[in-house]
C-alpha cells in the first residue's frame, strides 16, 4: 500500500510560518505519511546555512518575538532547524529548493543546508503535489 502524501509550499521565512510548516509536517510523519516541502521565495532563504536560526516574527508581531522564543525554550520546544533535521531523519520528508528562486537570489547549492533533498523547479514539484492527498501553502 502506498503512503499518503502531504505536499506543502513554504514561501515565507518567518518564525511563525516555519513552525507551522514543520508542525504540520511532523504530524504527517507521525501519521506515517510522506511530507514533501517546496521552499520558494523568502522561504527558500531559510534553507541557507545558518539562516533558520536567525528567523524572527514578521514586523506586525515583532514585539512578541522575545516572549515567544522564551516560552518555546521553557517548553523545551525544538527550534525549526532541529525539527527539520528530525523530520529528515525519519526518512519520510523530502525538502525541495526552488531553482528559479535560487537563481533570482543568487543562491548556490553549496549555500544550502545539507538536508535539502533536491533542487527543483515548479513543474517538478507540481508533479509531486498532483499525487498528494493534502496540499498546503504556507
Amino acid at each position: 500500500m502506498t503512503k499518503k502524501k502531504l505536499a506543502m509550499i513554504v514561501e515565507s521565512g518567518t518564525l511563525d510560518r516555519l513552525y507551522c510548516a514543520f508542525i504540520l509536517a511532523s504530524t504527517a510523519v507521525a501519521m506515517d505519511m510522506e511530507a514533501h516541502l517546496y521552499f520558494t521565495f523568502f522561504g527558500l532563504n531559510m534553507l541557507r546555512k545558518g539562516a533558520m536560526e536567525k528567523a524572527g516574527l514578521p514586523a506586525t508581531y515583532k514585539n512578541l518575538e522575545e516572549d515567544l522564543k522564551k516560552k518555546l525554550m521553557a517548553m523545551k520546544y525544538p527550534t525549526p532547524y532541529e525539527m527539520l533535521k528530525r523530520l529528515k531523519a525519519s526518512g519520510l520528508m523530502k525538502i525541495y529548493a526552488c531553482s528559479p528562486t535560487m537563481e533570482m537570489f543568487g543562491i548556490k547549492k553549496e549555500d544550502l543546508i545539507p538536508e535539502v533533498s533536491e533542487i527543483a523547479g515548479a513543474a517538478t514539484f507540481l508533479e509531486v503535489a498532483s499525487k498528494a492527498d493534502i496540499t498546503l501553502f504556507i
